[in-house]
């Protein structure tokens, strides 16, 4: 009896340890599986998260701009005014810029220059170089200009520190002017149409062979032509031709009337230096800034042309031309005056001081062109032969 006792006992003792691990796995089994579906859950929300920081780190944002959230930077501008209160205006931008420097012996010049530019379609900025500003109110067009004044700086400078490329980018075509220009044969609307078409980056209108005074034969006017974009004709001891690829042959404008394309402006406004005012050898490196070929994208329109009077503005003149071209031959005052320097030697002599910083400014630049290219091992000339 006591054998059967014990034998009923362990079946009985067997079935609950059966039964007790056959719970035990099931509940495990479970237990797993929701313990497999938390790590896959975590797993892809720091996949996720992972893959957002990189997302962010990988997102370009202006300098300055880190701490503030992506919808609130304002990263360009223009120069179109404001209404101090009430509804803003209700009118298209301006598409293109005219950016001027002004002094005010040259006022009818400018003044007829401004007249050729639409006011629907250019914005017109005048840099003053001679302090006078109040003087040019007389014109109708000066209330919606811009008015910079500062003494004795040059286009360069002033373009340098007002014409940034995040100012401008609203604008198509940076026109950027001299004052001495004579604009007779000349329609700013016309020049834009042109050059869109011939998809010129930089350019400038010809030059009335004539009447102007022109440095480079490329940019004399071709009456037979709409757009010329190289010259064959011997400079120096360059032999231009049809396999030329570079200044002064092709690919060049001079710097009294260039025209950019916001692209190509963005590009120049880089390699323009901050301490040298003249600007004396940028015209031979704009290639560089034509957006690709600068044989093609760089170009001298023919049906629109100006006149270059070359009046030597800065620092005074020993001659000062008319609005015709001529020569104002009209003596000082103190001319016969032998106690007292005269006017006319004043002005000479700083002239003529202007014109030795403009070859100094110009070898300065060369050079640090040179150690530029030699410093940069990334770089790669693209036009080099």
């Amino acid at each position: 009896m006591n054998q059967k006792r014990k034998s009923s006992y362990l079946r009985r003792l067997f079935s609950f340890v059966f039964l007790l691990a056959m719970v035990f796995l099931i509940g495990n089994a479970f237990i797993t599986v929701d313990y497999n579906k938390g790590i896959s859950g975590w797993s892809s929300i720091i996949r996720l998260n992972l893959a957002k920081l990189k997302m962010c780190k990988i997102q370009f944002r202006s300098p300055g701009s880190e701490t503030l959230p992506r919808g609130i930077v304002a990263s360009t501008s223009d120069l179109e005014m404001r209404p101090l209160w009430g509804a803003k205006r209700n009118k298209n931008p301006k598409p293109n810029l005219l950016a001027m420097a002004a002094g005010i012996k040259q006022k009818e010049s400018v003044n007829k220059i401004v007249k050729k530019f639409r006011s629907s379609e250019f914005v017109v900025m005048l840099f003053h170089y001679d302090g006078a500003v109040d003087e040019w109110k007389e014109f109708e067009w000066s209330e919606t200009a811009i008015h910079i004044s500062v003494i004795n700086q040059t286009k360069w400078w002033f373009a340098k520190r007002f014409l940034h490329p995040d100012i401008v980018s609203a604008y198509s075509y940076i026109f950027l002017w001299d004052e001495d220009l004579g604009v007779e044969h000349f329609d700013a609307t016309r020049y834009v149409s042109i050059i869109k078409e011939e998809g010129l980056e930089i350019s400038q209108p010809a030059l009335d062979p004539n009447l102007s005074e022109v440095h480079h034969q490329l940019t004399a006017r071709d009456k037979k032509s709409r757009v010329h974009r190289r010259t064959y004709k011997a400079i120096g001891r360059a032999r231009c031709s049809e396999n030329s690829t570079g200044p002064p042959c092709t690919g060049f404008v001079e710097m009294m009337a260039p025209v950019f394309s916001k692209a190509a402006w963005r590009c120049t406004w880089h390699m323009i230096q901050n301490d040298l005012n003249h600007g004396w050898g940028i015209d031979f490196q704009l290639g560089y800034c034509a957006q690709g070929d600068r044989t093609k994208n760089i170009g001298i329109v023919d049906s629109e042309y100006i006149l270059h009077l070359g009046l030597p503005t800065l620092g005074g003149s020993v001659e000062n031309k008319t609005g015709s071209g001529q020569f104002d031959k009209t003596e000082s005052r103190h001319s016969s005056d032998k106690s007292k320097p005269s006017s006319t030697s004043q002005m000479s002599s700083g002239r003529s001081e202007v014109r030795k910083q403009t070859y100094a400014e110009l070898e300065t630049f060369k050079h640090r062109w040179k150690n530029a290219v030699k410093n940069d091992e990334c770089w790669i000339d693209r036009f080099q032969s």
